[in-house]
């Protein structure tokens, strides 16, 4: 009887965890990869510069998705530095935050300080859709269409078929929003700080459903389907954002390969 219960506690804390915050992990390492090949090939090509290229953009959304979340979760800011690349170190940009550790909000608050990257970065990229490109928001509907694996991949091919459309590629704006897309999602991905910050975080939204489950599950009540459901609408915008972010991030990392080779293939041929 009790390990029985112990199970339905953990699985029902383990789905719901996976159902709701797993997209944070899986995108975010998918963009971290990606982000890590493209930034491997502007240096070999261009040096220090070539990180720059992108990172004038990318970084400061990087930094203010972090504030927006500190404050938010009522952190205190220390200091703030949007764009502040140093050659030696590597980095770019950082926000110094500080949380009263009393506060079970502000200790929770850390996931989303430590993920705001990706979400504040993503809203951000489908603003620069809606406004930039003329028929922006024709790309965007079908990200509110989508209810299994096949119609987000289907949501996907419609976007891109919307926005690369032969009337697109002959307008500025267009190519000011593919430039500028490259720029943020050359740098959506959680760092490797974020990301420990997001497991502090993560380490007590765990022990809060472990207990509220523990409670449900001796009331014989289950959360799970409620919980998925409740989250459902504003997961499957964010899942069709970040695949719409992984698509343009695979572009942008192959058009750095054949920049590098080229260069190199030009080098090597002077």
């Amino acid at each position: 009887m009790l390990t029985n219960l112990v199970i339905n506690i953990i699985k029902a804390t383990t789905i719901q965890l996976i159902g709701v915050l797993g997209i944070f992990f899986v995108f975010g390492f998918i963009l971290n990869e990606l982000q890590k090949g493209t930034q491997a090939n502007y240096r070999r090509a261009f040096g220090w510069a070539g990180i720059l290229f992108t990172a004038w953009f990318g970084t400061p959304i990087h930094e203010l998705g972090h504030v927006f979340f500190a404050k938010l979760f009522r952190h205190k800011i220390d200091h703030i530095s949007l764009f502040e690349p140093n050659e030696t170190t590597g980095g770019l940009g950082h926000v110094e935050h500080s949380y009263n550790k009393n506060s079970l909000y502000q200790k929770i608050g850390n996931f989303f300080v430590g993920a705001a990257s990706m979400i504040f970065g993503g809203a951000v990229l489908a603003l620069m859709l809606y406004f930039l490109v003329p028929n922006g928001h024709e790309a965007l509907s079908p990200l509110l269409e989508v209810n299994s694996v096949f119609s987000y991949l289907k949501a996907a091919q419609e976007i891109f078929l919307t926005l690369f459309s032969a009337e697109n590629l002959t307008k500025w704006n267009f190519w000011i929003f593919l430039y500028l897309s490259f720029c943020a999602v050359s740098h959506l991905s959680p760092s490797e700080q974020d990301r420990r910050g997001m497991w502090r975080g993560l380490g007590w939204i765990v022990f809060i459903l472990l207990c509220v489950n523990m409670i449900l599950v001796l009331m014989q009540f289950d959360a799970t389907n409620y919980i998925l459901k409740a989250s459902f609408h504003w997961l499957n915008i964010f899942i069709g954002i970040f695949i719409f972010a992984i698509c343009l991030a695979i572009i942008h990392f192959l058009l750095s390969l054949l920049l590098r080779l080229i260069i190199f293939y030009r080098f090597r041929h002077f």
